[in-house]
């Protein structure tokens, strides 16, 4: 390449979008360690009870207080609204070791309806978890997430090895535990439970931050097939990142956009899963569109320049 065909040098920028990343992750988990991350009863174990809510408007923590209060337990408590009929319903949960008997579900049933003398509350479902099953279930989801990571290192090292696969699947996948990292640290900032839906949450930024990063690696080998092999990885990786830029950009704030109407039409109905969900896929679209663009392509061709150097050393020795 005569001349830069590019406007942005992300290559020449990689040490700020570094140490903006590692910033951002060690800020996050010194406070997850300082918070602590809360198991929900799929994971930790435990109890959980459904009721149906009607007369009025109530809120998590004065459940809360209520229950343990009067019962002595500490619980979590999630309210969703029906949007067709406005009803409410009330999740409580009951983590670790603390099962719950009917008698004692009709009690807390009996000890809210006491305390909110307006409302009613209606036993609509229950069950209990083992701690034990939960943390076996945990362990076979971690062992799931690694098998995946296996699996997709695999696919990409075949799919681009004509441009170094090997180090293009190693790079995209520390880009999926940059992203998954940051997730993780809002979820337990924010005090949200460790459940089904965090899950629901790590597969989805995965397959979407992984497609970023695979259209531009798709990119780097069409750039290389046509400029040629003489061309220097810095400048093929700033021409495709430029090129991929405005596909990138375009795409994380279209989903970012969406998942703020989302979240607002949770927090105005109250449905606390769905706030669960779409706040940290906020945070995990943001840092997939980053780490896309920023991380592993830089982590790649800081890999490619070195091996290439150790190449060009080799022949030197020889001569």
């Amino acid at each position: 390449m005569n001349e830069k065909m590019y406007r942005f040098d992300f290559y020449k920028n990689r040490k700020i979008y570094f140490g903006i990343s590692i910033a951002l992750i060690l800020v996050g988990i010194i406070l997850s360690a300082i918070i602590g991350p809360k198991l929900d009863i799929q994971f930790a174990g435990g109890a959980m009870v459904k009721y149906s809510v009607e007369g009025g408007d109530i809120t998590q923590e004065e459940i809360q207080k209520i229950i343990k209060d009067e019962l002595g337990k500490d619980c979590s408590v999630a309210i969703n609204q029906d949007i067709s009929t406005g009803a409410h319903q009330v999740t409580v949960s009951f983590s670790g070791n603390q099962n719950i008997s009917p008698e004692e579900q009709k009690e807390v049933a009996n000890v809210l309806t006491n305390a909110y003398d307006e409302l009613t509350f209606d036993l609509l479902a229950s069950n209990s978890v083992e701690a034990t099953m939960g943390a076996k279930f945990f362990q076979k989801c971690l062992v799931c997430l690694a098998i995946t990571a296996v699996f997709l290192l695999l696919y990409i090292t075949l799919r681009f090895r004509k441009i170094g696969g090997f180090s293009a699947g190693v790079t995209a996948i520390v880009a999926l535990v940059h992203d998954v990292l940051i997730a993780f640290c809002l979820f337990v900032i924010c005090g949200m439970s460790i459940n089904d839906v965090f899950i629901a949450v790590i597969l989805t930024i995965l397959g979407y931050s992984l497609n970023s990063t695979i259209v531009i690696y798709d990119r780097v080998r069409e750039n290389k097939k046509k400029l040629g092999p003489k061309v220097s990885y810095e400048d093929l990786m700033n021409l495709s990142l430029n090129q991929t830029l405005g596909r990138t950009l375009l795409t994380s704030v279209t989903t970012f956009l969406a998942l703020v109407v989302v979240l607002v039409v949770a927090l105005i109905f109250n449905i606390s899963t769905v706030v669960t969900f779409a706040l940290p896929m906020m945070a995990g679209v943001a840092a997939g569109c980053f780490s896309s663009e920023c991380i592993a392509p830089n982590l790649f061709a800081m890999w490619q320049i070195h091996k290439r150097q150790q190449m060009d050393a080799a022949k030197g020795g020889k001569n």
